[in-house]
């Protein structure tokens, strides 16, 4: 039982020194640095600074709205997509192809995927040339330093991330569930909304939670395709790390993003929550 209990906490005792050195350690660090003045005594005027700064709100307004966007298109993408990969995809094998289209820019870097589209986007671009070509447009679109040419590079980025998830979610339902639905008289319309998007509702849930989470704290898309006319929170952090050398500061601003965007996923999570109970 000794040698059990040993081996267990041996065991243990890895992952979650790991945990701490690299999860822990630097969130504490930067919590710490937020209360502390840089002689080090206690202060809420970091805090305050960000807190009573109408700038400051504008920004976040800006940072959360392009999330939220990008959250809502990547599911309304994303979804459809998933459907068609799991219910409709017969061919294995392209399904596997599918599959590995969507996954192969993930293993690809932000600054070359953002400069991809920095180039798709121009005056002179693929996209503008396509759109004056076929009529949609009379003369070419601005996109790079607008909201719509972010939000297209951080859909591109983060739509793989529903994708997989709703398709696991889909794979998982019993279609027998289904069949009974239809076998009871419901449309297919009817047996989608109260069999099938109930069953796969925290696929989807996870899904935007990481596409929301990791839109809201993005600095390289929004950076580089911003062209410097929209600012968003990620900005203005790395902004005082890496050039104002206001590390007190920067970690207060880190802070209020990391609470407002966990309050955000906690609503998320319990609307979620009622949905899949209801």
């Amino acid at each position: 039982m000794t040698g059990a209990r040993t081996t267990l906490l041996f065991l243990l005792f890895a992952p979650v020194a790991f945990f701490a050195a690299f999860f822990l350690a630097p969130m504490a660090v930067v919590l710490f640095s937020s209360f502390t003045a840089p002689d080090g005594s206690p202060t809420f005027a970091h805090y305050a600074r960000v807190l009573l700064d109408q700038y400051h709100w504008e920004v976040l307004w800006v940072t959360f709205r392009i999330a939220l966007l990008t959250t809502v298109i990547c599911l309304l993408i994303g979804f459809p997509l998933a459907w068609y990969l799991v219910r409709i995809v017969k061919w294995r094998a392209w399904r596997r192809a599918c599959v590995i289209l969507i996954i192969v820019p993930l293993f690809t870097s932000n600054i070359v995927r953002s400069f991809g589209w920095m180039v798709l986007l121009g005056r002179t671009g693929l996209v503008n040339d396509a759109l004056v070509s076929t009529g949609l447009l009379a003369r070419p679109m601005r996109f790079l330093g607008t909201e719509t040419g972010i939000l297209i590079g951080l859909v591109y980025i983060l739509l793989p991330f529903v994708v997989l998830s709703v398709g696991n979610a889909l794979a998982k339902i019993d279609t027998a569930f289904e069949q009974a639905s239809a076998d009871l008289g419901a449309g297919p319309a009817r047996t989608f909304w109260f069999v099938t998007l109930p069953l796969c509702l925290p696929g989807a849930v996870s899904g935007a939670i990481m596409v929301f989470a990791l839109a809201v704290s993005a600095y390289v898309t929004p950076a580089l395709l911003s062209g410097g006319q929209i600012t968003v929170f990620s900005m203005l952090i790395f902004q005082q790390y890496s050039s104002v050398f206001d590390f007190h500061y920067g970690a207060a601003l880190s802070v209020t993003l990391l609470v407002l965007t966990l309050l955000l996923v906690g609503m998320a999570g319990r609307i979620g929550e009622a949905g899949r109970r209801a």
